[in-house]
């Protein structure tokens, strides 16, 4: 259990709040890069509740600025983006990417008030066909970017989906490391009997209470979900969450699942999940698992439907299906046990499960059990992270060595009963790899 005073130091991500100031000394994915076009609109973006603008210039560079002009804090949202360089509507100075400004046209003799008077500009990188910002305090010498699979990988084949969750990050991020959740909200709906036995994730469905394994690491945690398999053997199933809001997900063998998803808080109550995936961009994976009528499971079939994006702070990425229509649940299909849930699709049965919490959830009302391991060390390893920064300026080795989280990859596998997790987790990455990865407890 943690307290009502630990729930609001890990909930709480605005500046000056214990897990804001730490989550600011990572870079953070704030924007798909499409969304920006040279010399085109500024959007409007918000990141751990700082209201952002951002902005592509005639050159292809990114900007992304606090939204307020530093001369009379007008909003540079509706600015000119034009010569490289966005110009404020208000008295027209204009600032290019880094924030430096380059014009002030309305002072007749510029040497009484000095030129150069600069935007709030955060660094800016792009990778993997996102956009991320930094808003530590390193600005002149931040970190690498986190060395994950899924960003790093060579290639356009990715398949990235944004979506807006009406709640806080953490119990949005939970729900990654939730692993026995599997078994009854997403696929409770499965015939056991019409399975595949050929393919590892059936075991989910068929073993519903897992015995589940964790350990802190360099980089964050790990977890495996064990359950017997075929004879002689056992299930493994695994998953990571990588400093400061990333988990790498289990959707699939290990040998070709290279996922991702960052929980970025738009604010206390307001998350942006970056679901990137190259699997299914690259046509591999796994056979679909069905319900009783024929609907796939991951209602890859019927994807996300999304409300027209807008430019208001949280416009962007909105599900049709949300709180307000009941996310469209068939009660009869519940009630006729062809679906569990009455709701199409993995993404939307999260999304109804994490909003229906609330905005931020009560935690002292939990009732936590030998489950919700993963999420019981991954809070306690968050929230001592967070703490000796605040204290002492330390930050988690992989801030530091992103090279940490290069083999945490989620999946699954079948060993030879008795195995180690660990250890058959390493085995297998080394087949994989050509390596053997060193993912020895935290440092």
């Amino acid at each position: 259990m943690i307290t009502a005073e630990e729930n609001i130091e890990l909930t709480r991500v605005g500046r000056g709040t214990l897990m804001g100031n730490f989550f600011r000394q990572f870079w953070l994915p704030v924007c798909l890069s499409s969304e920006l076009k040279a010399d085109g609109d500024p959007v409007r973006l918000m990141i751990v509740g700082e209201k952002l603008v951002a902005f592509r210039d005639t050159e292809g560079r990114v900007g992304v600025f606090d939204h307020r002009c530093p001369h009379r804090c007008a909003s540079l949202f509706f600015g000119r983006n034009e010569l490289g360089g966005i110009r404020c509507a208000y008295h027209g100075w204009k600032f290019d990417v880094t924030g430096k400004c380059l014009d002030q046209p309305n002072l007749e003799d510029k040497s009484k008030y000095p030129a150069g008077t600069p935007a709030i500009a955060y660094r800016v990188k792009e990778q993997g066909g996102m956009v991320f910002a930094y808003m530590g305090e390193h600005q002149e010498n931040p970190p690498e970017l986190p060395h994950l699979e899924a960003i790093m990988a060579e290639g356009d084949d990715r398949n990235i989906v944004l979506t807006h969750r009406d709640c806080n990050y953490l119990q949005a991020l939970e729900g990654d490391i939730d692993t026995s959740h599997l078994g009854f909200l997403h696929v409770g709906g499965v015939d056991s009997e019409k399975l595949d036995l050929n393919d590892p994730e059936v075991f989910t469905v068929k073993e519903k209470a897992p015995k589940i394994n964790v350990s802190e690491m360099a980089y964050g945690t790990m977890y495996s979900a064990q359950r017997d398999a075929y004879e002689g053997t056992e299930h493994q199933r695994y998953a990571h969450y990588i400093f400061p809001i990333w988990v790498s997900y289990p959707s699939g063998d290990l040998d070709t699942n290279i996922t991702a998803n960052a929980w970025v808080p738009i604010d206390d109550h307001s998350t942006m999940i970056f679901n990137i995936d190259l699997r299914r961009a690259s046509g591999g994976g796994k056979k679909k698992l069905m319900y009783k009528d024929g609907t796939p499971v991951g209602g890859l079939a019927r994807p996300l439907e999304y409300l027209p994006n807008t430019t208001d702070w949280k416009g962007r990425w909105r599900p049709t299906k949300d709180l307000t229509n009941d996310y469209a649940i068939d009660r009869e299909w519940q009630r006729n046990g062809d679906s569990y849930t009455g709701i199409v699709g993995v993404p939307l049965q999260d999304q109804m499960i994490q909003e229906s919490m609330g905005p931020i959830v009560d935690r002292e009302m939990e009732h936590l059990a030998a489950s919700d391991r993963m999420v019981i060390l991954t809070r306690r390893v968050m929230l001592d992270a967070a703490r000796k920064y605040a204290a002492t300026g330390e930050l988690p080795p992989v801030a530091h060595r992103p090279e940490l989280a290069k083999d945490a990859r989620g999946g699954d596998i079948i060993v030879p009963y008795g195995t180690e997790w660990l250890e058959g987790y390493e085995e297998k990455m080394a087949e994989i790899k050509g390596y053997r990865p060193n993912l020895s407890a935290a440092e």
